[in-house]
């Protein structure tokens, strides 16, 4: 069974930092696309960064790009989410997907559950 476990949201005051980690397990880690998605209340599902599997080439969003960094580490199944400079506006369940594809939550079949991430003034 295909299991994606985010871990290491929680909050944070606005300028901080916060690492996110997705452990997988159950899929040929280094051969899949590996990205974060978040939601906010309200809101819909939007695509943060993704990290491919081939080249690990990455892809940001707009709002995040220079602030978060997205990386794997394939001996050890994870990816990560680094964000740096947060701001009260990230504050959303962080998902972490594996897929092939780019910045379409249909690219990626493979989900976790989330994390919350919360960023206070």
């Amino acid at each position: 069974q295909v299991q994606l476990v985010e871990s290491g949201g929680g909050l944070v005051q606005a300028g901080g930092s916060l690492r996110l980690s997705c452990a997988a397990s159950g899929l040929a880690f280094s051969r899949y696309d590996m990205a974060w998605f978040r939601q906010a209340p309200g809101k819909e599902r939007e695509f943060v960064a993704r990290i491919k599997w081939s080249d690990s080439t990455t892809r940001y969003a707009d709002v995040v790009q220079g602030r978060f960094t997205i990386s794997r580490d394939n001996a050890k199944n994870t990816s990560y989410l680094e964000m740096n400079s947060l701001k009260p506006e990230d504050t959303a369940i962080y998902y972490c997907a594996a897929g092939n594809g780019a910045s379409l939550s249909a690219q990626y079949p493979y989900w976790g559950q989330g994390t919350q991430v919360t960023v206070s003034l």
